[in-house]
């Protein structure tokens, strides 16, 4: 089961970014688990919904120790790293299209923890928001989080922001998209502006003017992107108190994605 959840080739990426096993001066201390097992338990929770203490035994770590080698690795940034490092395996082999992204966000029930606030579209039951952007083809390139209640609008430019430098086949590292597809909750002026000034084209719906179809026509890529992230069974709904930490598992189910495409 560990090698089918981690193939080698995603072992082997996962190697270049995880960080050093510390070291005891003094010697002494327990075995410690591998990292390959642990990342297998931890993929095994992203993609079932289980909870810790329900790892099965056969990946040889208990819960308990996978619990702790996930926040470890969250804290070191280790999910985003080798996200970014999926999606400049993908840049290399031209597999990324930037020539129409398109940003959109979904919503979630969150049990307790910060980013979270009343959900408008959800009888104002508490909850998250997972905002994402994607390439042409439904690759997530940038991700983030916030509460329910937060308006699509004001995570465009974090958004755009966080896209990472990837890795291009010819010249610099590249970070923006030439168009951007949004709906209408992303309709204000002051947005257009501010990607006209970085030179992203912009094609947003406007209020009351035109319809929503004939933007789907380009957008269902990023619906589709949002299906894609229902696979990982741990973001139906929120358990983790951190941000940080949900974050963490939005971050594994859009590594998953863009390596699914890497061994296409």
């Amino acid at each position: 089961m560990v090698e089918r959840l981690v193939p080698e080739g995603l072992w082997e990426l996962f190697q270049r970014v995880v960080p050093e096993v510390p070291t005891r001066p003094q010697g002494g201390g327990r075995r410690r688990y591998g990292d390959r097992e642990v990342l297998a338990a931890i993929i095994f929770v992203a993609t079932t919904g289980c909870t810790w203490a329900q790892v099965p035994p056969v990946f040889g770590p208990s819960g308990a120790t996978a619990h702790r080698r996930f926040m470890e690795w969250s804290q070191a940034r280790v999910w985003a790293k080798l996200h970014r490092l999926v999606l400049d395996e993908l840049e290399s082999r031209g597999e990324l299209d930037w020539s129409r992204c398109a940003i959109d966000s979904v919503n979630m029930r969150a049990l307790k923890g910060d980013l979270t606030g009343p959900n408008p579209v959800d009888r104002g039951k508490k909850g998250s928001k997972i905002h994402l952007i994607t390439e042409r083809t439904g690759l997530p390139v940038s991700i983030g989080i916030s509460g329910a209640n937060l308006h699509d609008s004001q995570a465009l430019e974090p958004l755009v922001r966080g896209i990472p430098p990837i890795r291009s086949r010819r010249g610099p590292r590249r970070r923006r998209p030439t168009k951007l597809h949004g709906d209408k909750g992303y309709d204000y002026d002051h947005l257009r502006r501010w990607l006209r000034q970085r030179g992203i084209r912009h094609r947003i719906a406007r209020k009351g003017i035109e319809s929503s179809k004939r933007l789907g026509r380009h957008r269902w890529t990023i619906e589709r992107t949002m299906s894609w992230l229902a696979g990982c069974r741990r973001l139906h709904r929120r358990y983790e108190r951190k941000a940080a930490h949900f974050l963490a598992f939005t971050s594994i189910a859009c590594t998953l994605i863009c390596y699914r495409r890497l061994t296409k």
